[in-house]
């Protein structure tokens, strides 16, 4: 919950929580197809675009 709160504030946090504990998920599955279709290249630069926007 710790790490939730610190990358997502706490509303937020609350409200990813509520919503795993609302519905039946398969966690495994759902992270499996999180980035479907998403290409390394673009993954990467996304993230990368993301790091630098946070404040340091």
């Amino acid at each position: 919950m710790e790490t939730l709160t610190d990358h997502l504030g706490m509303v937020e946090a609350e409200r990813f929580v509520t919503l795993l504990l609302r519905e039946p998920l398969d966690y495994t599955k759902w992270r499996q197809d999180l980035f479907k279709g998403v290409s390394l290249e673009n993954f990467l630069k996304d993230a990368m675009n993301h790091r630098e926007s946070m404040p340091k």
